[in-house]
């Protein structure tokens, strides 16, 4: 028994002597002692109203060979209660007895989300985060720039069984969310943002002028439908916008964001002068031409940073001058299941940067392929190219550069260039056909397979340096506006492309 109980007592003693045998923390104390932030200043750019923001996070690092107690971790300041702070896992509005050990760090995350207000600009939202420790406190600014805005959310769904069938398969073909646009009381004041799909109505037209901005979320999409018009009337000064809702850092420029403008099938008349299309999946998709006039009429407009393609024309009728459309997964420009097209003084070069290009940027057709067996004659009865640059980075395995064409016999298949500058295997220096039989094909005063000496391709700076080979190369015939997609007044004979020098 005694036994027992002095190694009963031994048990309890261990304990007590390893615990007299642990050094208690020691905590910097000194009033001196600063904290560093990975940022100066936590910034949200551009904050929808009502709409919470993304998590931005701050690294606050203890630089001192002790460990650091942090008192109290707060929002302070007007706009405060704009924000939301986690501190290491603690969603308290203020959180308390943070340690950061000796060469360490904790994270904060931050979010926003700002109320609306009767102010149509931007409008500035400030606060401090405070960190209150060894009697003192620092601060780390945190901003955010709000906008109120008109919100498009779904109120209805529709059941589509396909927007479009090729190469990239079928899109669409379940039901949908979507929202019925009011046209006629369209609020030019505020920006628009866009969720699911957004429709033009029939005999409808939407009106966007100078200044005009719609913010798109993912998989949105403005849909002008049967017998609807859209017509875009910007300024060089203040073209409209057409973009995804995220622009915070990364985002800024990716693509794939949203999904795209769809003038689909019996849309009329549309006109699109002075516009930004970036980041979707498709800049524009226009689909059959219904009467003598053009589908789409598109002038001075950049089409930039989409997934798939910045132009998709399906037996539609377009019409472009001063473009530039850069930036895509797979084409800039696939006009197929025939249709009229007539492209001048346009800049299309592609240097995707995501990963490897498996199409050129340039793809006409004249057929639409059912399926395997069953192949339904579409004649490209125009595609007409004049002082326009196609250019860009895709070989392919035959080194055919950046023009494709698929056609069939059956049906005409009608394409020329005249005073570009091509990246192609398909004709020769003399605008000759590589190829035979290839009767369709037509082309004067060419440059083939000469870099364009673009100033900075793969930061979208499409300019032309000095010694570029399509300077005065162009024809003045083929132009319709006085100026370049910059608005500087055009050379005679002016430059080849979007861009004079």
């Amino acid at each position: 028994m005694s036994c027992k109980l002095k190694y009963g007592f031994l048990l309890l003693l261990v304990p007590l002597l390893l615990t007299s045998c642990i050094k208690e923390e020691q905590f910097l104390t000194d009033s001196s002692a600063k904290l560093t932030f990975s940022e100066d200043t936590v910034m949200f750019d551009t904050v929808f109203a009502t709409m919470a923001t993304i998590t931005r996070q701050v690294k606050v690092y203890n630089n001192y060979d002790e460990p650091l107690l942090i008192n109290s971790v707060t929002l302070q300041g007007s706009g405060a209660p704009r924000f939301r702070i986690n501190v290491d896992g603690d969603t308290s509005r203020v959180a308390r007895d943070v340690e950061i050990s000796a060469h360490d760090s904790i994270f904060i995350f931050i979010q926003a989300n700002i109320n609306p207000n009767d102010q149509t600009s931007p409008y500035l939202v400030e606060a401090d985060i405070a960190i209150n420790f060894n009697n003192k406190q620092q601060k780390l600014p945190v901003i955010a720039y709000g906008r109120n805005a008109v919100y498009h959310l779904p109120t209805y769904t529709h059941q589509i069984y396909t927007l479009y069938v090729n190469r990239w398969g079928q899109i669409d073909t379940n039901w949908i969310p979507f929202s019925i646009l009011d046209c006629a009381n369209w609020d030019h004041t505020k920006p628009h943002v866009i969720f699911g799909y957004a429709v033009v109505n029939s005999n409808e037209t939407l009106h966007l002028t100078a200044g005009d901005e719609l913010y798109f979320g993912d998989n949105s999409c403005l849909w002008v439908y049967d017998s609807a018009t859209l017509d875009v009337r910007g300024t060089l000064q203040s073209p409209v916008l057409f973009t995804s809702i995220r622009h915070d850092g990364y985002y800024d420029s990716l693509p794939g964001q949203w999904q795209q403008i769809w003038l689909s099938a019996g849309s009329k008349n549309n006109h699109i002068e002075w516009a930004r299309i970036e980041n979707a999946t498709i800049g524009l998709l226009v689909d059959t031409n219904v009467n003598n006039n053009p589908t789409l009429e598109i002038y001075n407009t950049f089409i930039q940073n989409h997934s798939v393609a910045g132009i998709i024309g399906q037996g539609s009728y377009i019409v472009g001058d001063n473009l530039l459309v850069s930036c895509c997964g797979e084409c800039l420009v696939c006009l197929q299941y025939g249709g009229r097209y007539e492209f001048s003084n346009s800049t299309f070069a592609n240097y995707w940067r995501y990963q490897s290009r498996k199409t050129p940027s340039l793809i006409l057709n004249n057929y639409y392929k059912y399926d395997a067996n069953t192949i339904f004659p579409r004649p490209l009865q125009q595609a007409d190219f004049k002082n326009c640059i196609v250019y860009g980075n895709y070989s392919g395995s035959d080194n055919s550069g950046e023009i494709q064409f698929e056609w069939i016999d059956a049906c005409a298949f009608n394409c020329s260039f005249n005073n570009c500058l091509l990246r192609t295997s398909l004709v020769d220096s003399d605008g000759n056909p590589t190829y035979t039989p290839a009767p369709y094909i037509t082309g004067n005063n060419l440059i083939i397979n000469k870099d364009p000496k673009f100033k900075d391709a793969y930061g979208n700076d499409f300019g032309l340096n000095d010694d570029s080979p399509a300077l005065g190369a162009g024809n003045s015939a083929y132009l319709k506006s006085g100026t370049d997609l910059k608005g500087n007044p055009r050379g005679n004979p002016p430059t080849i492309g979007a861009f004079e020098n």
